[in-house]
């Protein structure tokens, strides 16, 4: 049953997870993916990451802007599928799509479900302080992350974990529980459990205005919105209407309580350090428009008339 298999998805993370179907031998019927896209400042029509791949090891690619078009549903039925595997898609299929496979279509889903359904699942459990995320492999349904799930597997998350570096561990333990659940779906030997609707959170997309720090936080807060916007939008702070991104902090146990919240209390070699609203926090890592990332305290040296100690940021 395991060679009559779509997969559907479009970036890095997606890619991981056919990788891991070709290298156990599951090789797709046909790949779906989103059409090429105009990156870089040429503006160059590029594939997705699972296109390149796909075509790699010559599994035919389909890519429909949706699936308003009734040919691009025959089309997708006519592969008289096992199941479809989809994986960061960012396409949304019609009940007719989802139906269409033996066993229908399931999802390899950043986070433990019921929580954080919907678009930033692994940014959203960083920036809330959780101790744990993980993957489920659900059934697809019509509403937004609601399937049953068959699967899941968990991972800690780690004080020093960005996005990013989430985003690589649970690609590697999603393709992981793809692999190990796949045949026990298609042998029915587990059931797919209903979500508790009681317990569903909801995960919204990332804008880059939330980025922008808020020394009003908690600097444990602060910190954690650092590491959880990396790689993007990546957090922020304004002074004298100069923006600076943040690339990486440090808490330091000191009460901030006798200083102003937002302002400079000194630069030494821990970096640019910051009151908040509990504690001092050091910015480590900055970059400062059209310049590179920079240890916040060599530049902030040589930046003497803008870094002045009692300076608040914006």
């Amino acid at each position: 049953m395991l060679n009559r298999v779509i997969f559907a998805g479009t970036p890095n993370f997606a890619k991981e997870h056919l990788q891991a179907l070709i290298d156990n031998n599951i090789i797709p019927v046909a790949v779906y993916t989103q059409p090429d896209r105009k990156v870089g400042r040429g503006h160059k029509l590029c594939p997705s990451p699972v296109k390149e791949l796909a075509l790699l090891h010559n599994i035919p690619v389909f890519t429909p802007e949706n699936f308003k078009d009734e040919e691009d549903i025959k089309i997708f039925e006519s592969h008289n599928a096992t199941i479809a595997v989809v994986v960061a898609y960012g396409v949304i299929l019609p009940q007719r799509v989802i139906d269409a496979p033996q066993f229908g279509c399931i999802n390899v889903h950043g986070s433990l479900l019921p929580k954080y359904r919907g678009a930033a699942p692994i940014q959203r459990s960083l920036l809330d302080g959780d101790k744990k995320t993980g993957v489920s492999i659900m059934k697809i349904v019509k509403a937004l992350d609601a399937g049953a799930v068959y699967y899941t597997l968990e991972l800690d998350i780690l004080d020093t974990d960005t996005s990013e570096t989430l985003f690589n561990k649970l690609a590697t333990l999603g393709s992981k529980a793809l692999i190990e659940s796949l045949p026990l779906i298609l042998n029915k030997e587990i059931e797919a459990k209903e979500q508790d609707e009681s317990l569903v959170t909801y995960a919204k997309k990332l804008d880059k205005e939330e980025a922008l720090i808020d020394f009003n936080d908690d600097a444990k807060t602060i910190e954690r919105k650092i590491r959880g916007y990396n790689p993007w939008p990546i957090a922020y702070v304004k002074l004298k209407d100069t923006t600076y991104k943040v690339f990486k902090a440090k808490v330091l146990d000191e009460d901030s309580s006798c200083y102003k919240v937002g302002s400079i209390v000194r630069i030494d070699k821990s970096g640019i350090v910051v009151a908040c609203l509990h504690q001092l926090i050091a910015l480590e890592i900055i970059q400062a428009p059209g310049k590179g990332q920079v240890k916040a305290y060599d530049y902030a040296r040589n930046k003497k008339d803008v870094f002045v100690e009692g300076t608040c940021f914006e």
